[in-house]
């Protein structure tokens, strides 16, 4: 017989059920590929005991494994997992605080962060806010479903404008030739950003000029100052983008 039952549901839910296994997940959830020794620091375990947990996060096919010659670094095995640890991270009760350090990270990762391949936190709402404000991003059609102004439950797809084309690629992004915007539920902020191909050749671009740094040993991202000046002229964002998103005057 080759038919098959229910999905087992418990092979995720056992890689998922250790906080060490969460912490290097959440570790990749930038796109990184990171070694194993890197990934022991994240989760403060030892090496014996991160290759026991790299083992299973393998066979539950959360991880992949990139070789580069004789050394070895892990990775997301898609983006589906980066969507799925953001769905996980939205039911999932906050980690209290514990000292200053944490603290500060705390509040870097709400500001801005890599949500797998594009910007998540309080940036990416922002700049996802502007887009919509702007006229660049609209809703598809067909989708009537009366819903509050900037509170989502759950992911859309949204169509970018031809005049949304053309200021995206004014400023260098290298638009995708689809017109539909994938757009997931922030987790931290509980309100849209942009996702999908777009949301990753708008990072990339926010990269590549220099607008914004990655961290070293965090998702979190870091505007410099020309990306400060950037986003007040391209998006009309402040830095730090309040809570709420307001916007400065286009």
């Amino acid at each position: 017989m080759t038919d098959q039952g229910e999905a087992d549901l418990s092979v995720i839910g056992a890689a998922l059920s250790d906080r060490g296994r969460c912490r290097m997940l959440m570790a990749l959830d930038d796109g990184r590929a990171l070694p194993a020794s890197m990934l022991a620091a994240e989760a403060g375990v030892s090496a014996a005991t991160a290759s026991a947990h790299l083992k299973q996060l393998r066979a539950a096919g959360l991880l992949e494994v990139v070789a580069s010659g004789r050394y070895r670094y892990y990775r997301l095995a898609g983006d589906e997992v980066g969507r799925l640890l953001e769905q996980v991270a939205r039911l999932s009760p906050a980690q209290p605080i514990r000292s200053l350090r944490e603290g500060t990270r705390a509040h870097a990762m709400r500001l801005a962060r890599c949500c797998y391949d594009h910007v998540a936190g309080r940036l990416g709402v922002a700049l996802t806010d502007a887009l919509r404000d702007r006229g660049h991003l609209v809703e598809e059609p067909g989708l009537d479903v009366p819903r509050p102004r900037g509170r989502f439950p759950d992911d859309a797809t949204y169509l970018l404008t031809p005049g949304g084309r053309e200021a995206l690629t004014a400023i260098g992004v290298a638009v995708p030739e689809a017109v539909g915007v994938r757009c997931c539920t922030d987790w931290t902020e509980q309100r849209h950003h942009v996702a999908g191909p777009l949301g990753r050749a708008l990072l990339d671009t926010l990269v590549d000029r220099g607008w914004v740094r990655r961290t070293p040993r965090s998702r979190a991202l870091r505007p410099t100052d020309d990306g400060r000046a950037a986003l007040r002229e391209h998006f009309g964002v402040p830095w730090p983008p309040p809570v709420g998103v307001r916007r400065l005057p286009a």
